[in-house]
């Protein structure tokens, strides 16, 4: 594959080259000694939750081959599952992105000592590429169950940790490449509500978000991509020069005036803080992607008096927090052309797992 330029400033010019390879190459199982293994008998399922990532801190701490940057985002009440059960060698994947679930299974197993095999089968919330996270969750779930069916050798940290440091994206050929990951996603799933992170995958705060309260997700129509070659070209360039300049006053936000809102549960206040955020360094590169229409809708809706709007991750989705009715919310989207395209709420309560054989 082409190489790929990333710019930051006048004296930071590198290149990255995307080289795919097949699934279970490139392992990084972390030095983690898993616990003995105890396999369960039966089924095992891991559901998890959806996210919104509504902001990265530092788009210089990361790049394909070092997860990281820091970030904020929540987790969200539409799931995905898989379904794990141990067998004596051979594993079987019943999705359609089985080539990154095959290289998790084989960074599992690296990582866990098991020589087994399983019986998988994995169903996302079908909202791909649209800043809802579905690579995440899956991973999320997969790894839970998997983990679940051996007698849970591993700790949800180790395993947020072991996602974020083999994090694939597939490519048209059946093999992986390296993607990006703040970390946001695993640990938003993983805990539910919001969660705040630092560098390394480090999870600095997390906390009950919106309890109660509606979120919307409105998926305007947009003529670029968010995933690919596009995708590296606006995270590894415009985006890391904007934090250089915003980085200070992005994590300044989130510690001196997210996180005591979310102590209180002061919808309003976070609402406003994400909207500073909205215009602050790769967040505006990542709303700018698609255009200024994207900014007109969402001052649109906050003119209105939504209390809480911002785009997920590269876009297009946004998401909308308040206390108004789905109605109250179509007939503000109606003059702007846009209509809610999931009504759901925060999920709270993140990973869930069970026996069902």
């Amino acid at each position: 594959m082409p190489k790929m330029k990333i710019r930051g400033g006048d004296l930071d010019l590198v290149e990255y080259e995307f080289s795919p390879f097949s699934p279970g190459e490139k392992i990084n199982a972390l030095g983690i000694e898993g616990r003995p293994l105890a396999p369960v008998e039966g089924k095992v399922r891991a559901t998890a939750p959806g996210r919104i990532h509504l902001t990265v801190l530092d788009m210089n701490r990361f790049a394909p081959n070092r997860p990281g940057g820091g970030g904020v985002g929540f987790a969200l009440q539409i799931s995905c599952f898989a379904e794990v059960e141990c067998t004596p060698r051979e594993t079987s994947i019943d999705y359609s992105r089985e080539p990154i679930v095959r290289h998790f299974v084989a960074v599992f197993k690296e990582a866990t000592g098991y020589s087994g095999g399983f019986s998988i089968k994995v169903r996302d919330h079908e909202n791909k590429h649209v800043g809802l996270g579905s690579t995440g969750s899956v991973l999320v779930a997969l790894a839970t169950a998997m983990n679940l069916a051996l007698g849970e050798p591993l700790t949800k940290d180790e395993i947020r940790l072991l996602i974020g440091n083999n994090y694939v994206e597939e490519t048209e050929d059946g093999r992986v490449t390296l993607g990006f990951e703040t970390g946001v996603g695993p640990a938003a799933v993983t805990y539910g509500g919001m969660a705040v992170m630092g560098d390394e995958l480090a999870l600095a705060y997390h906390h009950p978000f919106a309890e109660g309260k509606n979120v919307f997700i409105i998926i305007p129509e947009t003529t670029v991509s968010s995933s690919g070659r596009e995708e590296f070209d606006l995270l590894m360039n415009r985006a890391r020069n904007l934090d250089y300049q915003d980085r200070e006053l992005k994590a300044y936000f989130i510690l001196m005036d997210l996180i005591p809102a979310l102590e209180r549960g002061d919808l309003k206040k976070i609402g406003e803080v994400i909207w500073e955020i909205e215009f602050r360094g790769s967040k505006r590169a990542e709303v700018e992607h698609h255009g200024f229409l994207i900014y007109q809708h969402m001052s649109r809706l906050r003119e209105a008096g939504l209390e809480f709007v911002g785009m997920s991750s590269v876009g297009p989705s946004i998401a909308v927090v308040t206390e108004r009715s789905e109605k109250e919310v179509a007939d503000i989207l109606g003059p702007m052309g846009l209509s809610v395209a999931i009504s759901t709420k925060v999920d709270n309560v993140g990973l869930q797992v069970e026996r069902i054989g």
